[in-house]
């Protein structure tokens, strides 16, 4: 068995004009502080990185591991996950997506969806010169708005959504396999990769791609009323990252997973706090350290109620807390001894 690394954190969240969350250096020492190890980069904040200069220059790739070295921190991973939505939306989203987007591409669905492949081409070649494995994204949906099957779908349809949506993200799979990458889908509603079915539609719409992985994120399933531990059973050969994210779910005789359309603080689903929400962690780190899932556990903190900081501050030692270190020898071995044929056959009578 292997051990997980952490804890680490998802800066996205965090991003803002005031210090310490204005700069990635002010991020790194803010990070640090609280006794993360490492830190997982939103790409579309573009004074964190400069996506398009990192998949051209080892150098400033160099420079940039060093800064974050500096303050006793690793980069786990790169994220695309706006840019990532942005290869495949579905025009009743236009409007709500477009400010993804930079000025120059908006309102111009073709062009935008241009840009968003090269982000994702370019952060291939970025994760590799930064020397990361794996790749954090969306993957957009086309057949989203059909979630529901009222009105009834039409035959076909299912199929060739996926068909199109595996199309556009082969080119950029074949960059990522080129870079030695592995690119990992967070498994999210809102995207069509929302569950396991999902998933595996996904993957044999690219032919198995051997680089289509998955980002696992308890707390989606726990909205949706899914199995997140057996979703590990199911799919651990494909789990190449972890955000540790909590969540709840409390329905009414007025609400259930739909939502009702309300604010989160009235959801009976909410993303909450780690240690203030319903996922097992003790279960999912003993699942994945059962399973050798080596990568980061990385925070990703959304909570309607808690400030920001708070969870920050709390989440780097509840990470901590669910390390674990696996054993390199069975608990019982002391009782054992060398294989013994003869001793083996007698005890079966044989």
């Amino acid at each position: 068995m292997k051990n997980i690394q952490g804890p680490a954190i998802f800066l996205a969240q965090f991003v803002d004009a005031e210090a310490p969350f204005d700069t990635l250096d002010h991020l790194c020492e803010w990070a640090a502080s609280l006794g993360y190890r490492g830190i997982q980069i939103p790409t579309w904040e573009r004074h964190l990185i400069d996506l398009g200069k990192a998949a051209r220059s080892k150098t400033y790739c160099q420079e940039l591991l060093g800064r974050v070295a500096s303050y006793g921190l690793e980069i786990t991973e790169l994220s695309t996950h706006l840019q990532g939505q942005l290869v495949a939306v579905h025009p009743a989203y236009d409007l709500q997506f477009d400010h993804f987007a930079p000025d120059e591409v908006k309102g111009n669905p073709a062009a935008r969806t241009k840009w968003a492949v090269q982000q994702l081409k370019w952060a291939a070649r970025a994760s590799q010169n930064l020397g990361l494995r794996a790749h954090a994204t969306f993957s957009g949906a086309l057949i989203w708005h059909t979630m529901y099957p009222w009105p009834q779908r039409p035959q076909g349809l299912v199929a060739s959504g996926f068909k199109e949506l595996a199309r556009r993200w082969l080119p950029i799979l074949k960059a990522f396999d080129k870079a030695g990458v592995d690119l990992c889908y967070e498994i999210h509603p809102g995207e069509d990769l929302h569950d396991g079915v999902t998933f595996e539609r996904f993957l044999a719409a690219t032919g198995h791609h051997p680089r289509v992985k998955i980002l696992y994120d308890p707390s989606h399933f726990v909205l949706q009323q899914l199995d997140y531990l057996q979703y590990i059973d199911f799919y651990h050969p494909y789990i190449k990252m972890f955000h540790v994210k909590d969540a709840e779910f409390r329905p009414s005789g007025r609400s259930g997973v739909y939502g009702g359309y309300q604010d989160w603080m009235d959801r009976p689903g909410r993303f909450r706090s780690l240690g203030d929400g319903q996922v097992d962690f003790k279960g999912i780190f003993s699942k994945l350290a059962q399973y050798d899932y080596d990568g980061w556990a990385v925070l990703e903190w959304e909570c309607c109620i808690k400030d920001g900081a708070q969870g920050a501050r709390e989440g780097a030692q509840f990470i901590k807390d669910h390390l674990i270190t696996v054993t390199e020898r069975a608990f019982d071995d002391f009782a054992g001894g060398k294989t013994d044929e003869d001793l083996n056959k007698r005890i079966m009578g044989l």
